[in-house]
């Protein structure tokens, strides 16, 4: 239930706020906590509560790196798992977030075990993010489980980003240059044929052929951008079935000039999380389970199930890995060494780091390799527009020298 609250600090300062408790009792009992004097406190209304406009879980891995290495910091300053869910609230930025922090502080403070809190709230909290906190606490080490996830949702962060900016350069200059296509078909051309018109030139094939699509454009506009939106729509729907995922899952990987930048983001997903996992004690069974599910790339999120299966029945995690001939040579020879030596961790590891490194040199490489071909091409539409516009004032020069 939530709570519209005001209060004054300790420096007499005025408060406002909202707050989450069962009842008001409790939420007077919160606030005297925090270091706050209740002034009111009412229940919220629908124009009173904390508005949240995101949608989905809304919650990126730079922002569970955030939560992990401050939730450390204050477990090594000496301060309680209740405080520190206490402070945490406060701080994140992240409403969603802050909110399901406060449900757990609630929960924990009830006895209910970390792991066994965050639990209640997967859109927030990852599996891997729970199964860390839970062998944390089994250990006694939760304070270095929590490190390492701080580590590995950074490096995840990282890796995810280099990946959007490289989809994200091209997507936005097509879009551009989509929209200043339209301009010129619908506002631009027509004037100038007008012209032409007038003076009765006939008009050259390629300047025909603009016309024709300029009028299509201008009389069925409503049924293009139907159309536009009725497909955008069908191939989201058809994504997200088992076949559109296998489908968008194999063009991933073959797609000229991606493929190898998604290749190697999946080799470094599935290095680094594993390798998280089994240094933090979780059995390689549900490692790799949860290893599955972090995935990007169905392809690769159903190889490590089938893996996990062979595994479970005694056979090395090398072997499924070089059956399914979707990683790199390379991840297959370490796994291989890393089970001889006893070392597989550390293989995963050094795994990882090259591959980020590699994810990186490889977006700049493709980012190099788009720029000139989206300028080409952009250039060629340009070109191919202002050739159908010239081409009827060369005509009519070329009658005028005629005469």
């Amino acid at each position: 239930m939530e709570f519209v609250y005001k209060a004054v600090t300790r420096s007499g300062k005025e408060k406002k706020g909202n707050i989450d408790a069962e009842d008001e009792t409790r939420a007077v009992l919160k606030l005297k906590s925090m270091g706050l004097v209740p002034i009111e406190i009412k229940k919220a209304t629908f124009w009173t509560r904390e508005m949240d406009f995101s949608f989905g879980s809304d919650i990126k891995p730079r922002d569970l790196s955030i939560f992990c290495r401050q939730f450390v910091s204050m477990l090594q300053a000496g301060i309680t798992i209740t405080d520190c869910l206490n402070m945490l609230a406060q701080q994140t930025e992240n409403k969603k977030m802050a909110r399901a922090i406060r449900q757990v502080q609630s929960d924990v403070e009830k006895g209910e075990s970390l792991s066994g809190a965050m639990k209640k709230h997967p859109k927030i909290f990852p599996r891997i993010m729970i199964s860390m906190a839970t062998a944390g606490e089994a250990s006694g080490k939760l304070e270095t489980c929590f490190l390492r996830m701080s580590d590995h949702f950074e490096k995840d962060a990282r890796i995810r980003g280099m990946m959007k900016k490289a989809a994200v350069y091209p997507i936005m200059v097509a879009i551009v240059a989509v929209i200043v296509i339209i301009i010129l078909l619908i506002k631009v051309v027509p004037a100038y044929m007008e012209l032409f018109e007038d003076m009765d030139v006939t008009m050259p094939a390629i300047t025909r052929m603009v016309i024709d699509i300029s009028n299509f454009l201008q009389s069925y506009w409503a049924i293009v951008l139907l159309a536009v939106v009725a497909i955008i729509v069908a191939i989201n729907t058809f994504r997200q079935t088992e076949r559109g995922e296998h489908f968008f899952g194999t063009i991933a990987r073959n797609i000229p000039i991606f493929g190898k930048l998604n290749i190697k983001t999946q080799a470094s997903i599935f290095s680094r999380t594993l390798s998280t996992l089994l240094a933090s004690g979780i059995p390689m069974i549900e490692a790799l389970d949860i290893v599955s599910g972090t995935m990007t790339n169905a392809l690769y999120r159903d190889a490590l199930k089938e893996a996990k299966e062979e595994v479970a029945k005694g056979v090395p995690l090398s072997e499924p890995l070089e059956n399914s001939d979707l990683f790199p040579p390379m991840v297959t020879h370490m796994a291989r060494i890393g089970e001889e030596t006893g070392e597989l961790e550390e293989m995963l590891n050094r795994l990882a780091n090259y591959y980020d490194e590699e994810v990186e040199m490889t977006t700049q490489t493709v980012m190099a390799a788009l720029e000139p071909m989206i300028i080409i091409a952009m250039a060629v539409i340009v070109v191919f527009v202002v050739a159908a516009v010239m081409a009827p004032m060369t005509a009519m020069y070329s009658g005028l020298d005629n005469l």
